[in-house]
């Protein structure tokens, strides 16, 4: 298994480098961002709030998946 420190490099990466595709969906002109808002809607955003929410609350759905396994 990955050492926990190299996770949370990866998933930092992961996040950081998709959030910087949202600035270019934010800031981009608007008739060339529509035909990529469906990638953003059903794949960029979810990667990001995944990211986001496992390098904040990762450790307690870890302990609560070991948790389930054991019974």
């Amino acid at each position: 298994m990955i050492h926990s420190t190299t996770q949370r490099k990866i998933f930092r990466w992961i996040h950081i480098i998709f959030g910087l595709t949202l600035i270019g969906y934010i800031y981009g002109p608007q008739e060339e961002v529509q035909q990529y808002s469906p990638f953003f809607q059903y794949f960029f955003f979810p990667v990001i709030f995944l990211s986001g929410f496992w390098m904040w609350k990762g450790h307690l759905v870890g302990q609560l998946l070991s948790r389930i396994t054991k019974k």
